[in-house]
């Protein structure tokens, strides 16, 4: 016959370490003398866990000291907008403003790539077309035009 009877109501979340936890859990576990198995057990989690932050603290290590570099792959043109010559004709009378929502046929309408601050269009060998502005990530650009090349 049991003696002890557990219910089990809810359970239990995971738990989020803050980035301040995890370097102080693998700077403990980085100490000589210390094996990962004891300092998993003092925090109550698990030996892998410890092992998966230090790969990641490696890689991120490995991103961080990577130098950008220039990667030749295509043709590179910078567009300017296309200024139209001023040809006299009928006045355009303006719409009023319905709503501060574009319609569908608005939504359609793009503006010229050069309207961007710092566009700049990328033709590649395979006939692809990237168009980037000044608020392009340069390491995810590198990666996008890596890919590219790998692709080719």
């Amino acid at each position: 016959m049991k003696d002890r009877l557990e219910i089990i109501a809810r359970t239990e979340r995971r738990r989020k370490f803050s980035d301040a936890e995890k370097t102080a859990i693998l700077n403990e576990a980085d100490t000589d003398g210390v094996s990962v198995r004891q300092v998993a057990e003092r925090h109550e989690i698990a030996e892998s866990l410890i092992y998966n932050w230090r790969s990641a603290r490696r890689q991120a290590a490995a991103i961080a000291s990577e130098a950008l570099e220039f990667i030749p792959y295509g043709a590179i043109i910078t567009t300017e907008p296309a200024v139209a010559p001023a040809v006299a004709g009928p006045k355009k009378t303006q719409r009023p403003v319905s709503s501060p929502m574009p319609s569908a046929s608005e939504d359609l309408i793009r503006p010229h790539p050069g309207a961007r601050p710092g566009a700049i269009d990328i033709d590649l060998p395979s006939g692809v077309r990237l168009s980037v502005d000044s608020y392009v990530n340069e390491r995810a650009l590198a990666r996008v035009l890596r890919a590219f090349r790998d692709v080719s």
